[in-house]
Order: structure tokens, then C-alpha cells, then sequence
């Protein structure tokens, strides 16, 4: 009881954090694997603890989105989903060894971007003479790109897509939060549909269950009260989040 309790809070703690910035996996995953889950599996079963968690969020958003620059949401998401089912099926095939050591690089690399991006779209707007903007077809890839790691371990996925959305488009951090849920809400509901049906997720139901009945309280509240939140501490929020994410995750490993 004690343990379903824990696991509880970490999912209200998860669901808060992908809510307001990103980084809620790696509140779930190491909480998972303390609950004895093997690594893989955690990971497989943090995407589906999370999901709803993320639909919670994505629904207290539905009516503060915004489009990624000339992209559809339409084509956002279609892009989305096939990218996230890319990065599970990889997930499930190949050895994730490699591919942790360098979440820690692109964690940092998401950070530096989160805090300077806004600066560098400037300084590249300079330099070539007109402002920063991303055409559709390099939105849609990178978004696939994003969406294939996301599927594929989760980690940071949101902090990525908004430095990717930073950079290249100039688009405020506070404005797409509500986009960057709703996509991170697609990418988890295609990779966690394979996951249950190709992983051992149902081998450990109670840890599961107590992390996903967390993250729907933890996302749906997060969401309505960062709607609440001034854009400047909105940024703040997210950046810290990253800063504090980066650190623990390169002590970690």
C-alpha cells in the first residue's frame, strides 16, 4: 500500500510536470524501475502510464492551441503519430543502451535552446537578411524526427519540441505549451497502443495503475493552472524544469 501510494504521488508529480513543461518521464521512470520493473519495461510502461495523463492535459488546452507556423495541426499530428510508432517499434527491437547515453547531450542541447532560442532566431534573422521561418515541409520533418524519439524513449520530447519551435519558427515557449501537449499527447497514445499489445506492460498492473491514476490528476490540474500563469513565469517554469532534468539526468548516468 505504501509503495501504491508513492507511485501515486510520482504520477501526480509526472503529469504536473508534462502539463506545464516537459520532463514528467523521468519522474516515472526511475520511480518504475525502483518498483522493480526492468529498464525497458519501465520505460514502455511510463509512456503508458502517462498517456492519460497527457489526454487530461491536452483536453484543459483544447481551446488555447495554436498552429506551428504555416503546418496544419491536422498534418502536425498525422506526422506525429507515425514517427512515435517508428520509435516504439525501435524501442522494442533494439538494445536502448546507446541511445540513453546520449539523452543527457540532447537534454542539454534542449535547455541551451529553450534559454537562447528566441536570441539565436535573431541573430539569424540578422545574418541572413529576413526573420527565421521554418518551411512546413522542415517542421513536419523534424516533428517526425522528435515524434520517433518520443515513441522511442520519451524523455524530454516536449523540451525538444518547443527548442525546435524556438529556433525555427521564433514561436514564444508560453504560447505553443498548449500545442506541445497535444502533440506529446498523440506521440504517447501511439507508442503506448503498441506497448501494450507487443510489451510485458500487463505483467505489472499495480505500479502501473498507481502511476497512471496520478499523472490524470497531476496533468488535468498542471494544465488549468498554467493557464492561470503570466507567459514570463510560464518560461520560467519550463526552463527550470529543463535545467533541473539535464542535471539529474547526467548525475544519473
Amino acid at each position: 500500500m505504501l509503495e501504491f501510494i508513492a507511485l501515486l504521488a510520482v504520477g501526480v508529480a509526472a503529469g504536473a510536470l508534462n502539463a506545464v513543461g516537459g520532463g514528467g518521464t523521468f519522474v516515472a521512470l526511475p520511480a518504475l524501475v525502483a518498483a522493480g520493473l526492468p529498464p525497458v519495461t519501465a520505460n514502455a510502461s511510463s509512456t503508458v502510464a502517462l498517456l492519460p495523463g497527457a489526454l487530461a492535459s491536452a483536453w484543459a488546452y483544447r481551446n488555447d492551441l495554436v498552429q506551428v507556423g504555416t503546418t496544419s495541426r491536422t498534418a502536425l499530428t498525422a506526422v506525429g503519430l507515425l514517427g512515435s510508432a517508428l520509435g516504439a517499434g525501435l524501442l522494442l527491437a533494439l538494445p536502448s543502451e546507446s541511445f540513453r547515453v546520449a539523452v543527457p547531450w540532447l537534454l542539454a542541447f534542449a535547455t541551451v535552446i529553450l534559454a537562447f532560442g528566441r536570441s539565436i532566431s535573431q541573430l539569424l534573422s540578422k545574418a541572413i537578411g529576413h526573420p527565421v521561418n521554418m518551411s512546413a515541409k522542415t517542421v513536419l520533418i523534424g516533428h517526425f524526427v522528435l515524434a520517433a524519439y518520443g515513441g522511442y524513449f520519451g524523455g524530454a520530447v516536449g523540451i525538444l519540441m518547443l527548442a525546435f519551435w524556438s529556433v525555427g519558427l521564433g514561436l514564444d515557449p508560453a504560447k505553443g505549451n498548449p500545442t506541445r501537449v497535444a502533440q506529446l499527447a498523440a506521440i504517447y497514445a501511439t507508442a503506448a497502443a503498441l506497448f501494450l499489445v507487443a510489451s510485458d506492460v500487463w505483467s505489472y498492473p499495480v505500479p502501473v495503475l498507481a502511476v497512471l491514476l496520478g499523472a490524470i490528476g497531476g496533468g488535468f490540474a498542471g494544465a488549468r493552472l498554467v493557464r492561470r500563469l503570466p507567459a514570463r513565469a510560464l518560461r520560467g517554469i519550463v526552463l527550470t524544469t529543463a535545467v533541473t532534468m539535464t542535471v539529474l539526468y547526467f548525475l544519473r548516468s
